[in-house]
């Protein structure tokens, strides 16, 4: 049996799920349920997709009790199917497991200490002082700078940049391009002219955290930008010095945080947000897409701010109508005074 191919028991097993129909059928992978074939395992998470489950080729299907009856097919059923498809991918994931110790084209100082089982990839340099724990693997082409302390079990994709004194605790994901310690935008004016502010802090990384390509994490002036447990930020996103960020909150691409601003735990931040600086956003705040935060979020619940697209003629009218909007606030003020 390849490595890949499980049968649906273990995979029950494995994502804590119950069986209905064939435990000892085989499954080699994942897909959608317009899309699986025999051998394939798949999910339904959302109810707009239950049109599909009837009609669907795959061998099993996870989903909860109440769609169990529309199931044609084996399944696995729990209460929370999207965390079942969730922790199914990760049996599947086609990603190699890297052999442990250093590559020859790696270059790795001498006072470095690497944990039993880590991985140092070709093009991978070092530097002095650096600590890493058991079985965490640093990719291809990463730079790890001077006193860098990274924990247990992480992965560091290809080309990731980790300047000097930066932490990084247990079970982290870095992705390619990410760039995490370089230094915050601070500069004192002048004259006209800018003299720059060294970035005398650091980064703090908790654990189980997952930083996605190419977002930036600044260094703190003074203190750590603290990024903490749990928290997943997307790609090409800019993380600001002395900003922190709250315990597993999600951070859609392409959001900015503006320096010292702390954002609370389990907040969900949709993509292209923008957040200026030395705010509080509370705990449990959703902001939607292309909000701009210019104030402090004092109480959970969902912002937003913008308006959506509509076509150009009347978006164009619509603009013109907001230039005038406080002449007009000021005649109706005058009308009622009269009244």
């Amino acid at each position: 049996m390849k490595a890949s191919t499980l049968t649906l028991e273990e995979i029950a097993q494995r994502i804590g799920a119950e069986v209905h129909g064939d435990s000892a059928c085989l499954i080699h992978g994942l897909a959608t349920l317009q899309e699986a074939r025999a051998g394939e395992l798949s999910f339904l998470a959302n109810p707009n997709y239950a049109r599909f489950l009837a009609g669907t080729q795959a061998s099993a299907v996870i989903v909860s009790p109440a769609q169990l009856a529309d199931c044609r097919c084996s399944a696995l059923v729990m209460k929370n199917p999207y965390v079942g498809y969730a922790r199914a991918s990760r049996l599947f994931d086609p990603l190699k497991p890297a052999a442990s110790g250093v590559d020859a084209r790696a270059i790795v100082d001498q006072t470095a200490k690497l944990a039993e089982g880590v991985s140092v990839a070709a093009g991978a340099v070092i530097g002095a002082g650096v600590e890493i724990g058991a079985n965490t693997r640093v990719g291809p082409g990463c730079i790890v700078g001077d006193d860098v302390r990274i924990g247990a079990d992480c992965l560091l994709h290809g080309r990731v940049t980790v300047y000097h004194q930066v932490t990084i605790a247990d079970r982290v994901i870095v992705h390619s391009g990410a760039v995490l310690g370089a230094d915050g935008f601070g500069f004192a004016p002048e004259a006209g002219r800018f003299e720059k502010i060294a970035q005398l802090g650091s980064v703090v990384i908790e654990s189980d955290v997952e930083i996605g390509a190419n977002t930036t994490i600044d260094r703190a002036a003074l203190g750590n930008t603290v990024i903490r447990e749990g928290v997943k930020l997307d790609n090409q996103i800019q993380i600001a010095h002395n900003v922190v960020i709250g315990a597993n909150t999600v951070i859609a691409a392409c959001t900015g945080v503006s320096g010292s601003t702390t954002v609370g735990a389990n907040c969900m931040i949709g993509g292209g947000v923008g957040i200026a600086g030395h705010l509080n956003i509370a705990d449990g705040v959703h902001l939607t897409g292309m909000t701009l935060v210019t104030h402090d979020l004092t109480k959970p619940g969902v912002y937003s701010s913008g308006t959506a697209v509509e076509e150009n003629r009347s978006w164009r009218k619509n603009v013109a109508r907001f230039r005038q909007l406080d002449q007009w606030i000021r005649r109706l003020q005058s009308l009622e005074k009269r009244s």
